[in-house]
């Protein structure tokens, strides 16, 4: 079975109850059985999407989004929701290399998607309310189409469901493809890592562009019959006064969010008693908000993994909170493997890079083949990240990529940085590293060389970077030196520059 036959099952147990709550409005599981039936005739029929075709997605969490998603999955189409903090040079990058078939689009987003120009190609455009000439309505699209398609559409476990781009070390996008086993054995392994039962109330404000958002607790509550408290987008005060008025029980905040929260007047006074767990991670989290967090009573869960895991890797569990820093053990449905550079496990408490295996693992990169046998050999994601277990098996990140910044739960790869500093011709060379940030995690810096005679100062460097990349990705500082180090082959040493700025 495809994973919207989840939705019609609970719509048969309990057609009433709530699955999601947005904007003050209820949405229960009947409702959406109907949106899925009429929305998967629509993009069948009305649309000609077919299976293996690409939907994307531009806009914020919404129910609209999970309706496209099971829909996708019924028909076997392959969603691909935006991030909608990118750049149109970076969507245009994107966009022709999935080629959408139809490109949902939310109304704030209008005028972007119209000058993504001909990168689109011959998609289909469907705007959300009123819609520029040319577009498809899509109320207008879902209210002519009878009872719509139930029941199996010939997709199945082995389906792709999401494209998830993510960028890498050179800089350039990368679609990971996830298909809807890795879905239901994410689900699963959040099930067991939450002890998630239907009677939970799932709080979702990550984007659902990130596996995070998607994956760490919203799908796996729809998965079990749970109800999700959905928000367009993290705003504090909604958040808190959501926790306490929708007795939430399970949550996800990436380390940002929780300082923001922790600075608002109505922290201390917010009831969390409801907060059986809240998620964090993704990125450096300090101590100060896991202490506030257990100051008011909830435990704390964190999660190892990236979106080519779907991204449940690992898992520490509210019981085992007392292992402050460590990531937890592999899911139920994981295997890891710590291993050396000629692919040995290494013993206790030696660091070695981390290998998953499991059915939630992604299939591999769109249009990219030879990169996906790299990193899938033998079967093991190699994830280039560092870590070592203790005694118990709990394991600790002791180098999260290297280079990756991770700011405020979102990734950025220095190369993206780098590419656009090249273009430069002001500059001898540069070099981008992350600096660790109370608030946002890590923070980029531009260490730069400027070529000899040549005068130049902060603004022309940080002038380079607007609307060629989203402003997540802007660096927050610039560092002129006369040299960049490197070892005896060349290389940069980018450990050396962070060191220069670890204080």
């Amino acid at each position: 079975m495809d994973i919207s036959s989840w939705v019609d099952h609970h719509a048969a147990f309990t057609p009433e109850k709530v699955a999601i709550r947005f904007e003050g409005t209820d949405y229960t599981w009947a409702d959406l059985a109907r949106r899925v039936a009429r929305l998967s005739a629509v993009l069948r029929n009305e649309l000609s999407v077919k299976t293996g075709d690409r939907v994307g997605y531009l806009g914020l969490n919404s129910p609209e989004l999970v309706a496209l998603f099971f829909a996708c999955a019924r028909i076997g189409a392959i969603t691909v929701p935006l991030n909608w903090r990118l750049t149109l040079n970076e969507h245009q990058v994107m966009i022709a290399d999935f080629e959408p078939r139809v490109l949902f689009v939310e109304p704030d987003y209008y005028d972007h998607a119209i000058r993504l120009g001909k990168s689109i190609g011959n998609a289909e455009l469907v705007g959300m309310s009123d819609v520029p000439a040319g577009w498809f309505a899509y109320h207008n699209l879902k209210t002519h189409v009878g009872d719509g398609l139930k029941g199996a559409q010939g997709a199945g476990p082995d389906s792709p469901l999401l494209i998830c781009y993510t960028s890498g070390a050179t800089g350039a996008p990368k679609g990971a493809i996830l298909n809807q086993n890795a879905f239901f054995f994410n689900a699963i392994n959040s099930t067991h890592m939450h002890e998630l039962t239907s009677q939970d109330r799932v709080l979702t404000n990550l984007p659902m562009f990130h596996v995070g958002g998607l994956n760490i607790l919203t799908f796996p509550a729809f998965h079990i019959g749970a109800t999700v408290i959905m928000h367009p987008a993290f705003d504090v005060e909604a958040t808190l006064d959501a926790i306490e008025r929708e007795a939430i029980t399970l949550t996800v905040l990436v380390p940002a969010q929780i300082d923001a929260m922790m600075a608002h007047p109505k922290w201390s006074t917010t009831d969390f008693s409801s907060l059986r767990v809240v998620d964090t991670g993704s990125t450096f989290v300090a101590d100060k908000l896991i202490l506030g967090l257990q100051e008011r009573g909830v435990a704390v869960g964190n999660i190892y993994g990236c979106t080519e895991t779907a991204p449940i890797a690992t898992a520490l569990t509210r019981h085992d909170t007392h292992k402050v820093g460590s990531v937890g053990k592999a899911a139920l449905h994981c295997e890891i493997r710590l291993v050396d550079d000629d692919g040995n496990d290494v013993p206790q408490g030696v660091s070695g890079e981390i290998l998953v295996r499991g059915p939630n693992l992604m299939t591999g990169y769109w249009n990219q083949p030879e990169l996906s046998a790299e990193v899938l050999k033998g079967g093991w994601y190699h994830t280039a990240d560092m870590a070592h277990a203790d005694e118990e098996g709990f394991l600790y990140i002791d180098d999260r990529k290297k280079d990756m910044i991770i700011s405020g739960g979102e990734n950025i790869y220095p190369a993206e940085l780098e590419n656009v500093l090249a273009e430069y011709d002001a500059l001898a060379e540069a070099a981008v590293v992350g600096k660790r940030h109370d608030k946002w995690g890590e923070v980029p810096v531009v260490f730069a060389v400027a070529k000899l005679g040549i005068s130049v100062a902060k603004p022309d460097i940080l002038e380079l970077f607007v609307d060629v990349l989203a402003h997540f990705k802007h660096p927050k500082e610039v560092i002129f030196v006369d040299a960049l180090p490197r070892n005896a082959m060349g290389k940069i040493l980018k450990h050396e520059l962070r060191d220069m700025i670890k204080d």
